[in-house]
């Protein structure tokens, strides 16, 4: 069994990394991509005044999307990934992980109008001017002032590289090049080695102003980030992971990523809404199972009786009740105070939740529902919502695969043998009966995690399923990502689980 279990969890690796893959792929090439969710982080739209393309190109560099999708999903694998390579992570007081600074665009270089490269002086200049401040307080100051350095430099150096390129489309127009110039109206470097050069032309002046000023704030740019490189590498904050080959090989948590739209770290997120929708989910399965699988016996052990006629009827009216309509209705009737009003509207707690005892209690001003109630009562409405199609789906399969047993021919022997019919129901046909249900949980469990979706929208719930319905409306991707692992995840286990109790269940069933 543990050599089939390693081998499972090891396939799982490639099948996640070929979910996240596809899911990834249908993000990006998405109308608006992973633009539509860095545009959401950053406001939307463009600031007034100025070139929008330089504006753009500021955007882009900043959510690095000019990159292919492969490798936009290569980095982000490597940030999910358990095992790390390279230079190790740093965590600030927000959480946030802090990586080395990033290269830097490429500079745009025709010989014909080279203004000097002066990228290898700014270096040298920078690593020279370079002190570390003494005190671990005084490092992360310093940190921070030059990250924001560092981000003002790149962010004028890639609007100078936006300026040239549409100085130089520009030249390429008036000189009858227009073919090189891309739909953004731009001259991507690609296309500079198939420009012809004409000094004499007007444009080439707005060309050679550029360049300059292109190399001029790539000098800056390079300074702040030499300077930022080497700050990080005195390690002002903590380090992430645990080093396996130092500076090289590193084994830490996954970097979920940090929410655009909510500019909170995502493990922050998801650590407070995960216990909710566990809770919802750990209160709604064992219900399933508790109230399905006796009254799919009873109704098998007792085919055509009036519990076996009533029991399918109203489980099977209960399954056709759309959860939405069912949801709508407890709100509407049972939690209006104009009507019922027996169970709260919304929410986890009451607003006094903080300030009452755990437990229920008696005293001098009466009875007390306690926090524990209180989270009972909450979730009473929420739990019959998740729970009552399962009834009629758990139910019915149980008493299908108990009357396919019952005629067999081992039942036959067992009764001709004089064995009570309780061993036989228990012992005999129950027991051969399993493997159905067990199929059925590895399709239950993962469907009720997304089912929980619209249950927690409805009765204003702060768990998964309100995160995720907000990820997908902000467009925010490094949550939807993250929720993709995560279900992923459950859906692989949950397979997992079945087959070891596929093994335990029937004797015949081996892994070896």
């Amino acid at each position: 069994m543990l050599p089939y279990i390693s081998r499972r969890l090891l396939f799982m690796i490639p099948t996640l990394i070929g979910m996240t893959f596809m899911v990834y792929c249908l993000i990006a090439l998405a109308p608006g991509g992973f633009s539509a969710s860095a545009s959401a982080a950053a406001g939307g739209g463009s600031p007034a005044g100025g070139d929008p393309r330089i504006a753009e190109a500021r955007f882009r560099d900043r959510f690095s999307l000019d990159e292919p999708v492969v490798m936009q999903y290569a980095q982000w694998l490597g940030r999910i990934s358990p095992l790390k390579f390279g230079a190790r992570a740093q965590i600030d007081s927000t959480g946030e992980r802090i990586y080395p600074p990033r290269e830097l665009p490429a500079m745009m270089i025709a010989s014909a109008w080279e203004a000097g490269d002066r990228s290898a002086a700014s270096i040298a200049a920078a690593a020279e001017a370079f002190r570390p401040a003494d005190s671990e307080e005084g490092l992360r100051q310093q940190y921070r002032a030059l990250a924001r350095e560092n981000s003002t430099g790149r962010e004028a150096f890639v609007g100078a590289l936006a300026t040239l390129r549409i100085a130089l489309a520009q030249y390429a127009d008036a000189t009858d090049q227009s073919a090189l110039v891309d739909r953004r109206g731009e001259l991507p470097a690609s296309n500079l080695g198939s420009l012809r050069i004409d000094e004499s032309v007007t444009q080439w002046t707005a060309v050679r102003a550029a360049a300059d000023a292109a190399i001029a704030a790539q000098a800056r740019a390079v300074a702040a980030r030499t300077s930022l490189a080497m700050c990080f590498r005195a390690a002002p904050f903590k380090q992430a992971g645990v080093p396996v080959i130092p500076g090289l090989v590193s084994v830490g948590a996954p970097d979920m990523g940090w929410s655009r739209t909510k500019n909170r770290p995502v493990a922050s997120l998801i650590v407070e809404a995960l216990p909710v929708t566990l809770l919802i989910n750990l209160i709604a399965f064992p219900l399933i199972y508790l109230v399905s699988i006796p009254t799919g016996m009873l109704a098998a052990a007792r085919r055509g009786s009036w519990f076996d006629v009533l029991s399918g009827g109203l489980f099977i009216a209960l399954w056709s009740i759309p959860v939405v309509w069912a949801g709508v209705l407890a709100v509407g009737f049972l939690a209006n105070k104009q009507y019922l009003g027996l169970f709260p509207v919304a929410g986890l707690h009451a607003t006094n939740a903080s300030s009452i005892a755990f437990l229920p209690k008696w005293d001098a001003g009466g009875f007390e529902p306690g926090w524990v109630l209180d989270v009972g009562w909450h979730l009473a409405l929420p739990v019959a919502c998740l729970v009552y199609a399962g009834f009629a789906v758990l139910s019915r399969q149980t008493r299908a695969a108990m009357l396919d047993n019952f005629n067999a021919d081992y039942v036959r022997t067992a009764k001709a043998k004089g064995v009570s019919r309780k061993d036989i129901v228990l012992r005999h046909v129950f027991r051969n009966s399993l493997l159905p249900l067990i199929t059925m949980f590895v399709s239950i469990f993962p469907a009720m995690l997304s089912g929980s979706v619209i249950v927690e929208k409805i009765f204003s719930i702060p768990g998964m399923g309100s995160l995720m319905l907000e990820a997908v409306s902000l467009h925010d991707s490094e949550m939807m990502l993250a929720n993709t692992i995560m279900v992923g995840c459950v859906s692989l286990v949950a397979l997992l689980i079945a087959d070891i109790l596929y093994a335990l269940a029937d004797p015949r069933v081996s892994y070896a």
